[in-house]
């Protein structure tokens, strides 16, 4: 088993040597995006998927968290802030990007209105990332997300204060996930917690090895 974290900055091809114009902020206002391989930002090449031999449980997700904005928060001001807000533009009442981030399990999203129907995600202001002394996480994301094997994965990062952030001024949007892969023989352990109504853990896959250990007498 391992753990695993991904960390996506959406301003990341600037580092390329790309135009200073960023192409998010033309009409990618309010669009969900992939942060594995939704062409902004560092990408993988292919989805995140689970094999036959796999299973993997996400443990956290995060993104760029807002705040209101004041009636003294003009450009000026918002200048001032330093770390995840550095640059932002107020827009809407809100300073930054007023994202979110959703975990879609093959075409499923996992966060539904009461209705069943898929919203936005969580918003970075309850899930901060960064964390900082001024952005602390209000939101815990248990119980945890299980993809089995042979299921695809994904993480949609969707920004409604886009046009408010330039390349120019280093304002910019970070995505993140963290998650354990569990692998051959801890995977088969996993789906057997599964079955058992345990949750899946390394303490738990662990104890199920010891569990098994003691009762073959070794």
């Amino acid at each position: 088993m391992r753990s695993q974290v991904y960390a996506w900055n959406g301003n990341a091809f600037l580092a390329a040597g790309v135009a200073s114009a960023n192409p998010w902020v033309a009409g990618n206002s309010g669009v969900q995006t992939s942060i594995f391989i939704g062409g902004f930002g560092n990408n993988i090449t292919k989805p995140a998927e689970t094999t036959a031999t796999e299973f993997v449980v996400i443990e956290d997700i995060a993104c760029t968290p807002s705040q209101f904005a004041t009636a003294t928060s003009t450009g000026a001001v918002a200048s001032s802030y330093r770390g995840q807000l550095a640059g932002f533009t107020p827009a809407n009442g809100v300073l930054g990007p007023r994202a979110y981030v959703q975990v879609r399990i093959n075409t499923t999203d996992y966060f539904l209105d009461p209705d069943n129907v898929a919203n936005d995600g969580i918003p970075g202001t309850a899930s901060p990332y960064p964390r900082s002394l001024d952005f602390q996480p209000s939101f815990n994301l248990y119980p945890d997300v299980y993809v089995l094997p042979g299921q695809v994965w994904d993480v949609l990062y969707v920004a409604y204060n886009a046009d408010s952030w330039g390349a120019a001024n280093g304002s910019d949007q970070y995505a993140f996930t963290k998650y354990t892969l569990y692998d051959g023989p801890d995977a088969l352990i996993a789906n057997k917690l599964l079955e058992m109504g345990i949750s899946i853990n390394p303490g738990n896959v662990d104890w199920y090895k010891r569990s098994l250990l003691s009762a073959q007498g070794m």
